[in-house]
């Protein structure tokens, strides 16, 4: 049988892009197969923030951030929560990827051109005990040039691959099936969808107007996770969180679809974790959207006042940034699918982000300048206010009491009552004038200014939200925001993929959120990361350097 190729890559995001460019650099030849256009390349990670988990980082230790290895484990650990027969693997997989953040990772991106800003964010903040889920320190290091400037370094590896003739991308190419040899995994077989010039991000067309078959020594599965297919979703939704939300929007474009999941499944690759997954509770519909159901995360600062759908203050530890799945847990409890933040103009203007390239045009733009406003302008940053005029999901009023009347009339119901939440804001309010205080999250606000970082730009200064200088107030409906799969296929430390069987697929490897960002879900329970990227780029690069040396 002629091969047309050494190995085949299905999927051009970014652990497809990392995984080709090493199978390159090894001198061997690569095709990597898209169902999306050329303007799509790089995939989901264009749009993301550019977030990398880093230990013990030179950017931590000018901010006086003491971080290690032992922290970073123990931390990741008490966030997986691994407690299954399945978790052998994920639990490999952690472990070497903690010690790969806080090892050669900065280097290796280094050396390729890539780039962080200086101010580390701390994502995922947690609140439990030392042992129990949350970062310890700051860890979130923010790529200079956003999601865009973490795909750079990858693309041009690729371009440089192809121009030498060892890199040829086939996109408008769907995969429909494998073909085997022998019981090696030597191939695949598709369709040929019609060439479509949407812009990214938008839904394209799914006309078949052709066939194909190819052939190599090995193939790597790297289509992504589920987040677009809202049915998926639910059909994989687990009974720990509650019963799944009626309403969601999408973090990720509709050709986030899971179908290769499924297909690569039906070949008889193991399936493990498919019930962990990772979905965003700070969710609001975009004003302008690219996708369907397109969604929004906003990243936020610890100083807004959270409520459920009933008017009830969210528990401790359960505060903005703290635990995702916790308060998703919390809020799916209640019966209703949404929740709200309260907060003045003076928080916003400081603590709130929004998460997305095209949202953060200053860190994606490189801009200095623009970046330094952040700090200095009297308003949010310009995405942020344009959300505050134009979204839906905002509300901005001069009185609690008009803030509430239109907070029931946006949500269609009457279930928020003016007299709790002025109560609650009241004896939030009354705890500020001391540094020392009962209040949970008033206690966070002020650990989280004792961190250089936050003092600066992302933790307002503690004042009372209904202190009418701190005005106007503020409140945003926040809605489901599905996002990533957290399991995936079962792979080796060489993302070799398990079958059925639970004996390796010769000739099958997979990479990125199709195998959990390793082994079938090294993130575990959890995603202590509060990112995708350092999974995509760990084992795409294992699953690029590991299927070279195997096909000789």
């Amino acid at each position: 049988m002629a091969m047309d190729a050494d190995v085949i890559v299905v999927g051009a995001g970014l652990s497809g892009l990392v995984a080709a460019t090493e199978i390159a650099d090894a001198g061997k030849r690569v095709i990597v197969l898209d169902q999306e256009g050329e303007q799509s390349l790089g995939g989901q990670a264009f749009w993301s923030f550019g977030g990398l988990f880093l230990v013990d980082s030179p950017e931590q230790r000018r901010l006086g951030i003491k971080d290690s290895y032992d922290l970073a484990l123990q931390d990741w650990m008490g966030s997986a929560g691994f407690d299954r027969d399945d978790d052998l693997w994920p639990r490999r997989w952690a472990e070497a990827y903690v010690a790969f953040a806080a090892g050669e990772k900065r280097d290796w991106l280094r050396a390729m051109g890539h780039r962080i800003f200086p101010v580390v964010g701390w994502a995922e903040r947690g609140g439990y005990d030392a042992m129990s889920h949350g970062n310890s320190v700051p860890r979130f290091h923010v790529s200079w040039g956003t999601g865009p400037g973490i795909l750079e370094p990858f693309e041009r590896r690729a371009r440089e691959a192809q121009a030498r003739g060892l890199l040829t991308f086939r996109f408008r190419h769907r995969v429909d099936d494998f073909s085997s040899t022998n019981g090696s995994v030597d191939g695949v077989n598709g369709s040929m969808l019609e060439p479509d010039n949407i812009e990214r991000g938008r839904s394209s067309s799914r006309k078949v107007v052709g066939s194909f078959e190819l052939h190599a020594q090995a193939v790597i599965v790297a289509s992504g996770g589920i987040g677009g297919n809202h049915d998926l979703v639910r059909q994989n939704w687990p009974k720990r969180l509650g019963d799944a939300p009626k309403s969601m929007i999408s973090g990720v474009p509709e050709h986030v679809d899971g179908r290769m999941i499924g297909i690569t499944e039906a070949a008889g690759a193991r399936l493990i974790n498919r019930d962990r997954m990772w979905h965003y509770v700070e969710g609001i519909r975009n004003w302008s959207p690219i996708w369907p159901h397109h969604g929004i995360r906003i990243l936020p600062g610890p100083s807004s006042m959270w409520f459920d759908a009933t008017g009830k203050r969210l528990p401790a530890p359960l505060f903005p940034g703290s635990d995702t799945l916790g308060q998703l847990h919390y809020i799916m409890s209640t019966g209703y699918d949404y929740s709200w933040f309260v907060l003045t103009q003076s928080i916003i203007k400081k603590e709130f982000a929004l998460s997305g390239s095209e949202q953060n045009p200053d860190l994606t733009g490189k801009s200095w300048l623009m970046t330094a406003r952040r700090a200095t302008n009297k308003g949010a940053p310009g995405p942020v206010e344009a959300f505050k005029t134009h979204g839906v999901d905002f509300i901005v009023r001069d009185n609690l009491a008009d803030l509430v009347t239109a907070m029931n009339k946006l949500a269609g119901d009457d279930l928020l009552k003016l007299e709790r939440l002025k109560a609650q804001i009241e004896a939030r309010d009354r705890e500020i004038d001391n540094p020392y205080v009962k209040d949970a999250q008033v206690m966070n606000i002020h650990n989280a200014r004792r961190y250089i970082g936050d003092r600066l730009i992302r933790t307002a200064k503690p004042h009372r939200i209904l202190d009418p200088a701190h005005g106007p107030l503020i409140a945003v409906k926040l809605n489901i925001l599905t996002r990533k799969t957290l399991g995936g296929f079962e792979t080796d430390l060489d993302s070799r993929v398990f079958g059925s069987n639970r004996q390796i697929m010769p000739g099958l490897y997979a990479a990125g959120e199709a195998a959990g960002f390793g082994g079938g879900g090294m993130h575990g329970y959890r995603s202590l990361e509060g990112t995708f990227l350092g999974g995509c780029l760990f084992s795409g690069r294992n699953a690029g350097r590991a299927a070279a040396r195997a096909v000789g």
